[in-house]
């Protein structure tokens, strides 16, 4: 009978461990980023019943024609509180950026970043925001969801003349408010 029991508490032992340590865990990648030429992934571990924890990387390495740049390497983490529970529904979040940067020669929509089109900056940012985004769930491994987020960075930066091999025009630090997230993320789930 003892070894009955010794070999039962053997085999249940893995599956109970297993039961007390599991965690949801997704992966996500951001298409807005990939839109970009950005190459990004984003890993969500759930922390709490309501909470879960993630962290943003993207990199763009490249130099495009006409000498236009988005080049950089971003660093996202984040908290987010789940409405309901995590992976799925509304939510909101809270994120410090950190981000090398050397960007020129780009032109966005709706007047952000204005200088950008006529001159290449080069430095690193640092600041942090707040989101809000909503989880679709697809089915039980595929989701998509959206977030967008609004905050404030210190930019410290030196300011080229946009040309290939541009002179420096000058150097600055700034406290911009600024969008902080704006993105769309295929997300797959991991139990």
């Amino acid at each position: 009978m003892k070894r009955l029991i010794i070999l039962l508490f053997i085999m249940y032992a893995p599956f109970a461990a297993k039961s007390i340590m599991a965690q949801d865990f997704a992966l996500k990648t951001d298409l807005v980023k990939w839109g970009t030429a950005s190459f990004n992934i984003e890993p969500e571990l759930k922390v709490g019943k309501k909470s879960t924890v993630a962290l943003a990387l993207s990199w763009n390495p490249f130099t495009f024609s006409d000498n236009k740049k988005w080049r950089h390497l971003w660093i996202q983490p984040e908290y987010r509180y789940w409405f309901c529970a995590p992976f799925g529904g509304h939510f909101i979040g809270v994120h410090p950026i950190y981000s090398h940067f050397n960007a020129g020669n780009v032109q966005f929509t709706f007047g952000l970043f204005d200088e950008l089109k006529d001159y290449r900056f080069q430095g690193d940012l640092f600041g942090a925001g707040i989101g809000y985004g909503y989880h679709w769930i697809l089915n039980n491994r595929w989701s998509i969801e959206a977030e967008i987020g609004f905050g404030a960075a210190y930019v410290d930066y030196d300011k080229y003349e946009c040309a290939t091999c541009g002179d420096k025009v000058g150097s600055d630090q700034k406290v911009k408010l600024m969008p902080t997230k704006a993105a769309v993320s295929l997300i797959y789930i991991i139990k």
